[in-house]
């Protein structure tokens, strides 16, 4: 008997390898907004934020040719090519931040920012919200909260309760800056003082909640009072997709000590980055020694330099803002017994679902997702009841694309039964 490809997995990966849905699509190509699978079957991407300028994008793969077909090595040579992208990247941000530490994951970039946190304050508490993913490495999986660490959670972390639109009991951030204080007061009283507060701009992970401009005013002073750093997770948010900003924080209107990158930054080469004011460089500089040996290697600078060019030349940050107005009114219209609530910041949509019970509608929202996909459209979903769609395209996503998605989406929401 032939051996399935999944089957093939679990004996060279191990078990419990994740995959989206319950037919695992076996892709093979991409292109745009587009991906095929093996039997040529073509998908709408309404997930993936990894190819931000568009799978397989010519200009990007260019630019890893021609990088690669030249020179590759690390920065302990001197070359141009990382230069010129902190240069580029760090030209987008005000606040003062003006270096950069390139890597190859937001993981190991967020791993990097925990420690600047405590090489700029002395002090090794951190605070993150109770329904977050911020990376896998050892240290930042202390944040993350889909699977608790082995040995329980590390005595100087505190989550606190995520925001939620449904709820709506904190209009202005009050609320979320008080458990923050409480967190801060029980990590001085625990002898390991606040280092500072880690986030993603749009909480997309929570949820994506809509948050007016400046509701995390609140939270920065309490964290600046206790003399900690605000780290800004970009991972998701970053590049433009939040439309009309550049950067998430711009848009909820903070300023972060440092700003962390990854996923979007070269279409799919692995790059991530973390970037800050030079006092903070200093300190982490002056406290750690770190190196990373592929991290703004020449072919992921040359790669990442091009997908500024396609966001600026292609006017990436302007279609988010048409695309983001159009999806929401539509979203806006769509009418189903469980549905509560509908989102957009950019090119990033939710759709909340709850029973009649006000419990989270998990089952029906995986449903909702498996069909989405036999239709030919990929999402998934968020929160901690896994009851909110998840929908975060590429930014080529266009009116057409849209079209597609909700079209689609609203005939599943006629299809979809409400589970017993």
């Amino acid at each position: 008997m032939m051996e399935s490809l999944l089957d093939r997995r679990a004996r060279l990966m191990g078990p419990n390898i994740p995959t989206f849905y319950r037919m695992p699509v076996h892709l093979v190509k991409g292109e745009g907004v587009w991906v095929w699978d093996a039997d040529g079957k073509r998908y709408l991407d309404c997930y993936n934020n990894v190819p931000h300028v568009g799978h397989c994008h010519p200009r990007v793969v260019q630019a890893i040719s021609s990088q690669a077909g030249m020179l590759n090595t690390h920065t302990r040579y001197l070359h141009d090519g990382v230069l010129d992208y902190i240069e580029r990247l760090t030209a987008t941000f005000g606040h003062g931040i003006s270096q950069a530490i390139m890597t190859c994951t937001g993981s190991e970039a967020n791993d990097i920012a925990l420690r600047m946190a405590q090489a700029a304050t002395g002090k090794t508490g951190i605070i993150a919200t109770d329904a977050t993913y911020h990376g896998n490495t050892m240290a930042v999986s202390q944040l993350s909260t889909r699977k608790p660490p082995i040995g329980g959670r590390w005595p100087n972390i505190r989550l606190v309760p995520a925001p939620d639109s449904l709820k709506r009991a904190d209009p202005d951030g009050y609320v979320f800056a008080g458990h923050v204080a409480q967190a801060v007061a029980e990590l001085e009283a625990a002898g390991f003082g606040c280092s500072g507060i880690l986030l993603c701009p749009m909480f997309a992970n929570e949820g994506l909640p809509s948050l007016p401009r400046g509701w995390l005013a609140p939270t920065i002073s309490a964290i600046r009072a206790a003399g900690g750093v605000v780290i800004a997770d970009e991972v998701q948010p970053g590049f433009g997709r939040a439309g009309s900003h550049f950067w998430g924080h711009d848009k909820l209107g903070f300023a972060p000590d440092v700003v962390v990158m990854g996923k979007p930054m070269a279409n799919g080469h692995p790059v991530g980055a973390v970037a800050t004011r030079p006092d903070v460089m200093a300190a982490f500089r002056n406290s750690f020694s770190y190196f990373n040996t592929f991290g703004g290697n020449p072919v992921s600078a040359a790669a990442a330099l091009a997908v500024l060019d396609v966001i600026r030349d292609e006017g990436l940050q302007d279609n988010a803002v048409r695309s983001s107005a159009y999806v929401a009114a539509r979203m806006a219209n769509l009418s189903h017994p469980l549905l509560r609530d509908t989102r957009a910041n950019g090119l990033f949509f939710g759709a909340e679902f709850l029973n009649d019970d006000d419990q989270p509608a998990t089952r029906f929202c995986a449903d909702l997702v498996e069909n989405m996909v036999a239709r030919g459209v990929l999402m998934n979903v968020i929160g901690a009841g896994r009851n909110i769609l998840k929908i975060r395209p590429p930014m080529p996503f266009a009116i057409k694309n849209a079209d597609f998605l909700i079209d689609n989406l609203h005939a599943a929401l006629k299809e979809v039964k409400i589970s017993e």
